[in-house]
């Protein structure tokens, strides 16, 4: 079968249903989506289809046939980072950055639709992804100075 990753086609193995995390991982080396708890509960394996947070470990492959799928690998663009990347990256917000991918890219997709944000829809929109480092006031803060410089 077909799939769009990261705006490049990819045939890829679909025997047996793998996950689109199986997938990712274990056929295309993208290992930047990380396995959390295997129910899509934990934000971890967070990937954007069709720019759609969305849980790669319990999502058959087979359901992206014909979607964009983004990953954490595929923000970057001619060696730049995505805003939301530079700007965890400069606040230093993560710890143990186990979370980093999926909370990315919920902020990504949320800043997309409403690029200024206030701290609720933040906290809405980052719903599902868990820190295990807790550094949730962190994150949150740097994405409200990137929200508020989208006002400016």
């Amino acid at each position: 079968m077909k799939i769009n990753i990261n705006n490049k086609e990819y045939l890829v193995d679909v025997a047996n249903n793998p996950s689109l995390l199986e997938v990712l991982r274990d056929q295309l080396d993208f290992t930047g989506t990380k396995y959390g708890c295997g129910e899509g509960a934990c934000g971890a394996c967070k990937v954007l289809v069709n720019e759609n947070p969305t849980p790669a470990c319990i999502t058959p492959v087979t359901s992206v046939a014909g979607k964009k799928v983004t990953t954490i690998e595929g923000l970057e663009v001619n060696g730049e980072l995505h805003a939301v990347q530079k700007i965890l990256l400069e606040e230093d917000v993560f710890q143990c950055s186990y979370c980093a991918p999926g909370m990315i890219l919920s902020a990504v997709a949320l800043l997309k639709k409403r690029p200024n944000a206030n701290e609720k829809e933040l906290i809405d929109g980052l719903n599902g992804n868990i820190c295990r480092c807790c550094t949730y006031p962190a994150i949150i803060n740097a994405l409200k100075k990137l929200s508020q410089n989208n006002s400016e």
